[in-house]
């Protein structure tokens, strides 16, 4: 199975994907839910960590990321 860093990496660099049909949905610790966060808010990936583009950059921790779905179908999941 592909790992979700070389999965976000295959969405941003391939040309025949387009990175505004996917979805991420990660584990929030701090509210205990996971979110949804549309892929074209990823500013960019850094090591282990993906870094969002809102007014201060935040870090989240490719481990929280659950799955991912593209046109609402699942193509990635953490087992």
């Amino acid at each position: 199975m592909i790992t979700i860093k070389d999965l976000l990496n295959k969405i941003k660099w391939d040309k025949r994907e387009n990175p505004a049909e996917y979805t991420i949905f990660y584990f929030d610790r701090i509210l205990k839910k996971l979110i949804l966060l549309p892929y074209t808010k990823i500013k960019r990936i850094e090591g282990s960590f993906m870094v969002l583009d809102n007014e201060e950059e935040t870090n989240i921790p490719l481990h929280r990321v659950r799955k991912m779905a593209k046109k609402d179908i699942v193509v990635w999941e953490r087992k």
